[in-house]
């Protein structure tokens, strides 16, 4: 009886954890500005324009819309075919410094200020991760500089 009452447990463990494994995808907005909603229709009231390129992190996905979640952590929705899986990452601090190598005393590339947009060339490892600006610079960025990882 004992190994009955168990199976709900897992059950939702597995849907819970199934839930957190998808709140952690990323995509950006593709090559123009997406309408934002408060509800997954285009029916529903606008909240804001998102630009291209914008970096979202898709918390659920229903049929043709995506619900995300921004930088500042508000909720809205958007058509999930005005998403693309190339990951952009916004800079999150005054000034962030960008290196050759994924080391603090590493040469300096270049520097960025908060809001820049920088596309992730290569996923995070060892707290850096490494970036490209559209200028076509490419370097380190410690990973806690940016948002959208």
């Amino acid at each position: 009886m004992r190994h009955f009452q168990t199976i709900p447990v897992v059950a939702l463990l597995t849907l819970f954890s199934a839930g957190w494994a998808q709140a952690l995808d990323f995509r950006s907005v593709g090559a123009s500005p997406v309408v934002m909603y408060d509800a997954p229709s285009a029916k529903g009231g606008k909240l804001s324009v998102a630009p291209r390129g914008m970096p979202l992190e898709v918390v659920f996905t229903s049929g043709a819309w995506s619900k995300v979640r921004d930088m500042s952590g508000e909720m809205s929705w958007v058509e999930s075919k005005d998403l693309v899986t190339r990951r952009n990452l916004i800079v999150r601090v005054a000034n962030a410094k960008i290196r050759a190598t994924a080391e603090e005393t590493a040469a300096l590339v270049f520097s960025a200020d908060k809001n820049v947009l920088l596309e992730m060339a290569e996923p995070a490892t060892a707290g850096w991760v490494k970036v490209r600006h559209r200028d076509g610079q490419i370097g380190y960025v410690k990973a806690a500089e940016v948002w959208g990882l």
